[in-house]
């Protein structure tokens, strides 16, 4: 890994943090995914939530088998965070920058498993529904939850807070290699 490479590349993004973690720093919790399971509405209903994503003790063992993890967030300002539809809206700008990250590291020879922001969207059907393999796995990416990772304790290590004022969002990525 060429991270001085990286980092002078990550440098000319709209990031607002990044850092490189060991990813045994993730913390991995039944609790989260049991948010998934009775708080989302996608639960069930793509490729990029659970229980499509496997158990989270299956999740937890392919994040570890990597050795390196990039953290990338971003900031984002809404009108009213309490419009939902309006808040998830703001979410691409931020996915074409864990995209960019992520090709990034392709043209370095890695080979990343992206963990970006609640679910794919990126059919107007996911295949889950009828029984089929995900149509674009290549650009898919399962949320950080999905996994049941608990990104609060890793963020707060670093001293950064997950909420900046009543009308900001903030969206995480991570980036396992």
């Amino acid at each position: 890994m060429d991270r001085v490479q990286i980092e002078q590349r990550l440098s000319e993004l709209p990031l607002y943090f990044y850092d490189f973690i060991d990813p045994k720093e993730l913390e991995f919790s039944q609790r989260i995914r049991y948010i998934c399971e009775h708080d989302c509405t996608q639960y069930g209903t793509c490729w990029a939530c659970p229980p499509a994503v496997g158990p989270v003790e299956v999740c937890q063992k392919k994040c570890l088998s990597y050795q390196n993890c990039l953290l990338i967030s971003t900031l984002t300002e809404v009108d009213d965070i309490s419009d939902i539809q309006a808040t998830l809206e703001t979410r691409h700008d931020h996915e074409t920058i864990t995209n960019q990250v992520r090709d990034l590291l392709r043209e370095l020879g890695e080979k990343p498993y992206v963990l970006s922001t609640e679910s794919c969207a990126l059919c107007s059907r996911c295949a889950y529904l009828d029984g089929l393999p995900c149509r674009l796995p290549g650009k898919m990416h399962p949320c950080v939850e999905s996994q049941g990772i608990n990104i609060i304790p890793v963020l707060e290590a670093r001293g950064l807070d997950f909420q900046y004022g009543s009308n900001m969002v903030t969206w995480i990525s991570l980036l396992l290699f």
